[in-house]
């Protein structure tokens, strides 16, 4: 390869990045890099569908082969950047296998990588992580003869593998170190509403554990050790508490980060001019208008963040102000959220958690900010378009729920 622009990353964001260049009418090189020895797939279905059996390996790639030659894009897979040497005018990057790979641009799209439990035992066989299809193919093949799961750490992908579990029959405990499930993405009423739902589905849970060690039998483990002393049975135990922005080639370049991630601009430009950034390992300024900087880990801002970086990198200024939305399908329960609720000062509960279909309005000073919608469709996308037209809805008349949410919007 001579010139062209670089991907490195062939997650969601890196996929999009290629796909959007050749909408936008880019004829150079494009070269995608991925250290993962399969095309570009979907994530969010390896905790779900993937799991419980209604979805394949083949069925989860986002382009067949065909699509890659036709639009003239190189994969280049199984191998990662290992150096970078820059140039005024591109640079060349040297892979792992030895390949130097020349490019006049540059896209990071690393993604991010589970974080680690360290504790004694931790490196026993069926403590597992879930982020990659190597991570579900792990916990696949121990799933048939496994009976008792314990999953540590209670948000998206914890209760998500859990909920496979529960309806696999298998006996599940979700340990979650804060005081509520699901903390960093919603309130109280939305985290107690899913602990009662889990606890119903018959699941136990455990809020504000402690856990000090895992047992095993020399081999594979076998147990979660309390601080209190009590010992939890587990055939598997799945780790899901939180991930890191994969930065190591960011950092190879001198790329200015922020809490951790690459640090862009609204136009998904890094520090270094010939270097844009997209995706989960990104904090970008709040696309809400909102003062500060966020890291926003899901397939909507991959995608439209990745589209922003494509124009970037074809000489168009677009900046991004996408609205964030985000969901988890937990079995049973589809939670979808749109918007960002930092900051909020009120709720309002529109519906009955009861009846296993509500919503929950945020707002601030007196303007909606958000929602977090549990089986109410219909809700989500009338306030996704609100939010994203810049309107509100009137927090005194959003209770009443035998009125359609989306009759609701004023500016």
């Amino acid at each position: 390869m001579s010139g062209g622009i670089l991907i490195v990353g062939a997650g969601q964001a890196g996929m999009q990045i290629a796909d959007s260049l050749r909408e936008e009418g880019f004829e150079g090189a494009i070269t995608l890099v991925g250290d993962e020895t399969i095309p570009p797939y979907q994530r969010p279905p390896l905790s779900k569908a993937y799991l419980y059996g209604d979805a394949d390996e083949e069925s989860l790639q986002f382009r067949n082969e065909k699509f890659y030659a036709d639009n003239r894009i190189e994969l280049v897979l199984g191998d990662a950047i290992v150096g970078v040497e820059m140039h005024a005018d591109g640079g060349v990057a040297t892979t792992a296998s030895g390949r130097q790979l020349q490019f006049d641009r540059m896209a990071l799209a690393p993604g991010s990588v589970p974080r680690k439990l360290e504790i004694p035992g931790s490196n026993l066989d069926g403590v597992l992580y879930m982020r990659s299809i190597t991570d579900a193919r792990a916990l696949k093949s121990r799933w048939d003869d496994a009976k008792s799961v314990v999953v540590i750490g209670g948000g998206f992908i914890g209760l998500e593998v859990a909920a496979v579990a529960r309806k696999a029959g298998k006996k599940v405990t979700v340990l979650e170190g804060a005081d509520r499930m699901m903390a960093r993405a919603v309130c109280p009423i939305t985290s107690d509403y899913f602990k009662h739902a889990h606890e119903r589905r018959g699941a136990e849970i455990v809020l504000n554990a402690r856990i000090d060690h895992f047992e095993g039998d020399g081999q594979r483990v076998t147990g979660v050790a309390m601080q209190d002393g009590s010992v939890i049975q587990a055939d598997i135990v799945m780790v899901g508490i939180g991930v890191l922005a994969r930065t190591e080639v960011a950092n190879l370049l001198g790329l200015e980060l922020a809490n951790g991630a690459i640090l862009v601009d609204e136009l998904a430009q890094t520090s270094h001019p010939l270097v844009v950034a997209a995706g989960d390992a990104v904090m970008l300024p709040n696309p809400t208008g909102a003062d500060g900087l966020v890291r926003l880990e899901s397939v909507q801002n991959a995608v439209d963040q990745a589209k922003v970086a494509a124009k970037t990198l074809v000489g168009k200024s677009e900046a991004y102000k996408a609205l964030p939305w985000f969901w988890s399908d937990q079995a049973d329960l589809k939670l979808q959220i749109a918007g960002l609720s930092t900051g909020y000062d009120q709720t309002v509960l529109r519906g009955n958690p009861d009846s296993d279909a509500f919503s929950v309005l945020y707002y601030k000073n007196g303007r909606l900010l958000a929602i977090d919608c549990v089986n109410q469709v219909s809700d989500f996308m009338a306030a996704k378009r609100c939010l994203t037209a810049g309107q509100t809805i009137d927090p005194g008349a959003a209770a009443d729920s035998s009125v359609a949410l989306k009759t609701l919007i004023t500016d």
